[in-house]
């Protein structure tokens, strides 16, 4: 995918990924440690993160794409670098979601649990401590991706110094 309306879909596309990752890691998180959380939004939470890992390839292909055209920089190399372990923090937020998820209409299908059932309290706790670990990682991924493509787009486009006044004032 190269453009959308004219602009480069990469542009497009990372507004989506930089807004859903985190909000995806966010519900997992809640989901994870909170019971009325994980009954409202265990199933959109799965449903979010598979939706967001889809979009990170389209994302990083669409930047590569991006990146062919523009002139190469340390700081255009940096962010096409870290993009690609956008992967790596969507993969586990999803997978996470959707065994919250399945543990969760377990629960509510059959009334009980029945998959490691003796071990139920003890691997909710595992999920909730992995829950915060993915959650922290993809935040994390999440802006150091955003922060160096941000570097990229803007370093030496922009003045701290205002610009001169025109001569109407403006």
């Amino acid at each position: 995918m190269g453009t959308v309306n004219g602009l480069p879909a990469h542009i497009l596309l990372v507004h989506a990924v930089v807004v859903l990752l985190p909000l995806a890691a966010l519900l997992l998180l809640l989901t994870a440690v909170w019971p009325a959380a994980r009954r409202r939004f265990a199933g959109p939470n799965a449903i979010l993160s598979v939706l967001v890992l889809a979009l990170v390839p389209l994302t990083t292909s669409a930047g590569e794409w991006l990146e062919e055209r523009l002139p190469r920089t340390e700081l255009l190399h940096e962010h096409a670098e870290l993009g690609d372990t956008a992967v790596f923090a969507a993969l586990p937020v999803a997978l996470l979601a959707l065994v919250i998820w399945w543990r969760h209409r377990e629960t509510t299908t059959t009334g009980q649990r029945t998959y490691l059932a003796p071990l139920s309290v003890t691997v909710t706790r595992i999920v909730a401590v992995l829950a915060v670990l993915i959650a922290g990682f993809a935040a994390v991924d999440t802006y150091r991706i955003g922060d160096s493509g941000a570097k990229a787009a803007w370093t030496d486009k922009v003045s701290s110094t205002p610009a001169p006044e025109g001569p109407d004032g403006d």
